[in-house]
């Protein structure tokens, strides 16, 4: 019995969605995290445990592979459908109470940006790991993520940017932030994104990668 909540990871891992599914090769013809994912709830696996030991401990390999370069972008890709077909079947056990998530992460590419395969990526991962994402898309103002802020009093906030232009802007909205939700918490990441320029606007965290991110945030949940 235990061997699905590994299957599950495995599936995850390696981006098996179903059984309809051809990719991976190696596993085609066989169930993928969709049919996995039922048969735990049918066999009696809680959904926090599912999703603690078949979706997350899947996630952390995909990211920690991620950020060694090991697999790319359409993996990544595919590993998050198959997280997503799981989902679909643990998401109405955590909008009815009756299962936890770790947290809440509000996040959005700040306005003036229209780019989001880097925010998306990150969201699927963070999602993966348990925690609730609240995704505002991109070209977000800063009246959009104090009023989400507001809405989910606790969540830490991430500001996504790929252009060197709309740093500025991304800058402009941690200070707003900070000002108007007294406490927040506040991440930044993107290609052109650094530390240093993190510490100058005195933004809590930077991560160039969804990995260190999902560590940062396990830290402030624990």
């Amino acid at each position: 019995m235990e061997n699905l909540l590994s299957e599950i990871a495995h599936c995850i891992e390696f981006g098996k969605i179903n059984l309809a599914s051809n990719y991976p090769p190696d596993l085609k013809g066989k169930d993928g995290a969709d049919e996995l994912t039922l048969m735990a709830l049918e066999a009696g696996f809680g959904p926090g445990e599912i999703l603690e030991s078949g979706l997350m401990k899947g996630m952390e390999k995909v990211g920690i592979k991620f950020r060694e370069n090991k697999i790319f972008v359409p993996q990544v890709l595919m590993s998050a459908k198959a997280m997503s077909a799981a989902m679909l079947h643990l998401k109405p056990f955590f909008l009815s109470g009756e299962a936890k998530r770790k947290g809440t992460f509000i996040i959005g590419t700040v306005q003036g940006d229209l780019h989001d395969i880097g925010k998306n990526l990150v969201s699927m991962m963070v999602e993966g790991n348990g925690y609730e994402v609240i995704d505002l898309g991109t070209d977000v103002t800063a009246e959009q993520f104090i009023r989400a802020s507001g809405q989910y009093p606790g969540s830490i906030v991430g500001l996504s940017a790929l252009l060197t232009t709309t740093m500025a802007n991304m800058e402009s909205i941690v200070k707003e932030l900070k000002e108007q939700v007294p406490g927040s918490r506040i991440c930044i990441g993107g290609a052109p994104v650094t530390k240093d320029f993190c510490d100058r606007i005195q933004a809590d965290f930077y991560s160039p990668d969804p990995q260190g991110l999902v560590e940062y945030l396990n830290e402030m949940a624990s």
